[in-house]
């Protein structure tokens, strides 16, 4: 009786941790997938579903027999349809702790970079010249790279200010950087569809919040029509940055080793105006 009751008991902490794991991976998955397009696929999943079952329980056999040749290839659907989330969903595994590395930089060369983008962002803001810039991080973004003319080049705020005057012909796109360098300009980004970012929102913020959903990238836009910095991460954007909070924000992100808490990072974009609605 004995080994039975210890069977049993030991088959119940089996299920505790069962179900916590799944409530977790599930948990996860609704993180990721909210406040993005998956959330209207999933409602249109949902809707063929209750179809299916009514076709079903009202013995509708036309109905049914359509809804079941949908399913059939409802997996390979999913993946092509879910594929954005699902690599984002592959990316951030990989970027874990486990996986972590190190990008060699650092903590003065991290400033002085830092302080030549600001440098430049100020300068840019006050004359209300468009700017969109992108910091590499964990994620390679080589084809957004290949995508616009490779420059290589050491990062300086009178470059960058060069790269993003009016009718010059490099003017027209995103930079991105790489370590200490300006890998290429000119680059072209993944527009976001979000239904639930502000109309006020043009090209380059679309374009910061988009290459933010497919990778892990922290994009500063500079507005033309108003002169507002912006800084865009996770498919998240914070309008109107002040400069302080900028400085502070960039060096935590880019410092993998800074001890700031995940806890401390989400609180940020909470203040700040955090979701993509702008």
């Amino acid at each position: 009786m004995n080994y039975f009751n210890e069977l049993s008991w030991q088959n119940g902490i089996k299920d505790v941790i069962d179900i916590v794991i799944v409530s977790y991976i599930i948990y996860k998955l609704i993180l990721l997938v909210r406040g993005t397009r998956a959330v209207q696929l999933l409602k249109g999943i949902f809707v063929l579903v209750a179809t299916w079952a009514l076709s079903t329980w009202l013995d509708l056999g036309t109905l049914k027999w359509l809804m079941n040749q949908m399913f059939t290839f409802g997996v390979v659907s999913v993946l092509i349809i879910f594929q954005p989330e699902l690599r984002r969903a592959l990316e951030q595994l990989g970027r874990g702790k486990l996986f972590a590395r190190s990008n060699g930089l650092e903590r003065d060369q991290i400033n002085e970079r830092i302080t030549a983008i600001i440098k430049a962002v100020n300068f840019m803001a006050k004359r209300k010249i468009g700017a969109l810039i992108v910091f590499e991080r964990s994620t390679g973004v080589n084809e957004f790279i290949e995508s616009g003319i490779a420059m290589e080049s050491r990062i300086s705020s009178e470059l960058l200010v060069n790269i993003f005057t009016p009718n010059t012909p490099l003017h027209d796109g995103a930079v991105i950087i790489r370590g200490n360098q300006i890998m290429a300009a000119a680059c072209y980004l993944p527009l976001s569809e979000n239904p639930f970012i502000s109309k006020e929102l043009g090209t380059r913020h679309r374009a910061a919040i988009g290459v933010g959903e497919v990778c892990d990238a922290v994009s500063v836009v500079v507005s033309e029509e108003t002169g507002q910095v912006s800084l865009c991460m996770n498919g998240l954007i914070v309008r109107d940055i002040k400069e302080e909070s900028l400085i502070s924000k960039l060096f935590e992100e880019l410092l993998p080793s800074n001890a700031q808490s995940e806890k401390v990072k989400t609180s940020f974009w909470r203040r700040k105006g955090d979701r993509k609605n702008g």
